[in-house]
């Protein structure tokens, strides 16, 4: 019944690489790698959204405005405001919408 799984950690540094961990009708959890230099194009949430650092280093591009991001740091954006992500090193967080 109960399984843990080691999804994030089994996850590669390949360019970009995205995993849906959880999706229900009102939460959803992505798990995304970005290898260093990986670039995640511009786009939009469709809810509002919270990113968590996992490991390495991003830079998050949003509003004209950059961040960089590092490990176990949090950040919240709106729901359709575009932005984009840059890895500045091997890097793994969730986003939770």
């Amino acid at each position: 019944m109960y399984e843990p799984k080691n999804t994030i950690a089994k996850q590669p540094f390949d360019q970009l690489q995205l995993d849906k961990l959880v999706k229900t009708e009102n939460l959803e959890i992505l798990s995304i790698s970005l290898e260093k230099g990986a670039l995640f194009p511009e786009h939009g949430s469709p809810t509002d959204a919270h990113l968590v650092m996992l490991e390495g280093t991003i830079v998050f591009h949003i509003n004209e405005t950059s961040f960089l991001l590092g490990k176990h740091e949090y950040f919240s954006f709106p729901k359709e405001k575009k932005h984009w992500v840059k890895a500045h090193e091997n890097a793994k967080f969730l986003i939770i919408r």
